[in-house]
């Protein structure tokens, strides 16, 4: 590991540190001197968990707790009836230090201000995490049995797990509403989302207190969804060759409990790419399950955040592991990491996407390459086994990183061009690096940062 790219990184997430009040609350998005800055000079939850694992791993907590608190007090708390106010619950996506000569003061976004007005499904999981992953290293249990931290946590169970039209496990949420922040035609039940559902509901089941009579029909409908939730992502989600060829050959409309085609999917949907794309002996968990619909597209952060979380079997995680070696110029590159496989192009990235020209073929969401995702490859790689794998990612993407000034993502089939809306100097590409550090650095720290949990039914630990 280059010792200088390891400074440089640590050194740009320390000047991101945003202070309210004297007391440090979390990190800006990025600081690029010559870019407009928009909303990257803002906290972002989704953004600063992963500069939190990285301050948690060097012994540094003060900052994660005050970044808790924080979102905690942000939190939408009155039940809303009007269409244009933040749901009971919702942690924001994002919130700035303001002054205006009378004091600082803390201004939350909860999507209101987000390019499409999109409010963010996945702050809460991801609060959550972060949480989980302080509790777990600190060991500070008077934090989490605060009144107003388990209050938090049932608000977020709440929003997430009560009101819905549809009867699946998983979770329906609309584009745009997560890390996918651009239409990119995954509305539905996008993997990305229900592997950070799973994740956040596990946390969730470890962080309420038991002895809280207020928490006792949460840890009850937790215990019955998750063993439900991880049936159906492993089940009907998982994708190799033996599973594409019992959907080549299935029928349609069928009728009852005893219909094998569950979803309607037609066999002739499946795209030419993939059938010679497949390799023997790996797979991974699609794009998108729901009526009539699978996206057959490979995304990196649901495939391995549900690895990570157990959500995925030991045997399907060892799979994508063979997958992404096999793999490795299509789903890693010059500069790790692919965020969705193939890109959209022609016909579908104009229907799918709205003509996003940010999101133009191999660009940005649509193919791009994001270096943050080198600390779920750290995780499930060293867990499995795969150390050589994540060696040569974290080798590869060390150099131009520095070269590049710490790109938000890489453009090209192989991310071999910084991207070219891509802010420099951007913080989780920094703390991803830093983690992937940490972690191959000394791998027992895995054990600190720890997501998933046992599921009675579902084996579904997986301690990272």
């Amino acid at each position: 590991m280059n010792q200088e790219a390891r400074q440089r990184a640590w050194r740009l997430l320390e000047e991101s540190v945003v202070t309210y009040r004297g007391q440090p609350v979390g990190t800006v998005a990025a600081h690029d001197p010559e870019t407009e800055a928009l909303n990257y000079d803002q906290v972002f939850t989704r953004d600063f968990a992963i500069s939190a694992f990285a301050f948690l791993l060097d012994g540094r907590p003060e900052i994660v707790r005050h970044f808790l608190t924080t979102a905690v007090r942000l939190q939408s708390h009155e039940r809303q009836l009007d269409c244009f106010k933040p749901g009971e619950g919702l942690i924001p996506a994002s919130f700035k230090v303001t002054d205006n000569g009378e004091g600082e003061e803390l201004l939350a976004d909860f999507g209101e201000h987000a390019i499409a007005r999109v409010a963010p499904v996945d702050s809460g999981f991801w609060w959550l995490l972060t949480l989980q992953a302080y509790v777990h290293v600190t060991e500070d249990r008077a934090f989490l049995h605060q009144a107003s931290v388990q209050e938090a946590i049932r608000l977020v169970l709440d929003l997430s797990m009560t009101s819905r039209f549809d009867m699946f496990p998983t979770m329906l949420v609309p584009d745009g509403s997560f890390m996918i922040d651009r239409r990119m035609g995954v509305y539905g039940y996008p993997i990305d989302i229900q592997a950070q559902f799973f994740a956040a509901l596990c946390a969730a089941a470890d962080l309420l207190d038991a002895d809280e009579p207020a928490n006792a029909r949460y840890r009850e409908a937790l215990k019955e969804r998750l063993p439900h939730l991880a049936h159906h992502v492993r089940t009907y989600y998982w994708l190799d060759l033996a599973r594409l060829n019992q959907i080549y050959r299935y029928g349609i409309d069928e009728y009852g409990p005893a219909a094998v085609n569950k979803f309607n999917i037609h066999p002739d949907a499946i795209p030419d790419w993939l059938i010679d794309w497949l390799p023997e002996t790996g797979g991974y968990l699609l794009g998108n399950v729901g009526p009539g619909r699978l996206d057959y597209r490979y995304f990196g952060q649901g495939n391995l955040l549900a690895c990570a979380a157990g959500l995925a079997t030991e045997a399907q995680t060892a799979a994508l592991m063979q997958l992404i070696a096999q793999r490795y110029d299509d789903l890693i590159g010059q500069v790790p990491l692919k965020l969705c496989f193939p890109a959209l192009e022609g016909q579908d990235w104009r229907l799918l996407t709205g003509c996003d020209p940010k999101n133009r073929p191999w660009s940005y969401h649509n193919g791009g390459n994001w270096p943050v995702l080198l600390w779920l490859l750290a995780l499930v790689g060293l867990r499995t086994g795969a150390d050589e794998l994540v060696e040569r990612a974290l080798s590869d993407a060390e150099r131009r990183l520095v070269q590049d000034d710490w790109p938000e993502y890489y453009d090209g089939r192989r991310g071999r061009l910084v991207g070219q809306q891509a802010r420099r100097r951007q913080t989780w590409s920094a703390a991803g690096y830093l983690v992937a550090c940490q972690l191959l650095e000394r791998p027992e720290r895995i054990e600190l940062l720890h997501l998933g949990r046992s599921v009675e039914g579902a084996s579904c630990a997986m301690p990272v």
